[in-house]
């Protein structure tokens, strides 16, 4: 886990993707359209995206992606990041992790 553990800690958001994942399409859309520019890694655009993937599964992300982290948190996939949006909660974990201001 020291690969993923040294790419999330680079920005507030990162975002674990594929570049033909429509989920992790939507995803980043709805997080970049608060104004918050995530990280993004394609895994399917990596020299070692199986290597993160494996890492991303052991983490307990399950499909692997998409996979985001907010502060160096692990939060989940698109279920996870939906129940936030619906409950209000997206905005407020942005604001913490430095990824938004408003």
């Amino acid at each position: 886990m020291e690969v993923v553990t040294r790419m999330v800690a680079e920005r507030p958001v990162v975002i674990f993707s594929r570049t033909t994942c429509c989920m992790s399409h939507t995803i980043k859309t709805l997080i970049s359209g608060f104004g918050a520019n995530p990280m993004v890694y394609e895994l399917d655009e990596l020299q070692d995206g199986k290597q993160v993937e494996r890492e991303l599964q052991q983490m307990g992300c399950k499909p692997s992606v998409p996979a985001v982290f907010i502060g160096q948190q692990l939060i989940g996939g698109p279920n996870q990041i939906m129940t936030l949006q619906v409950k209000n909660q997206l905005v407020p974990l942005l604001i913490r992790a430095g990824a938004i201001w408003i």
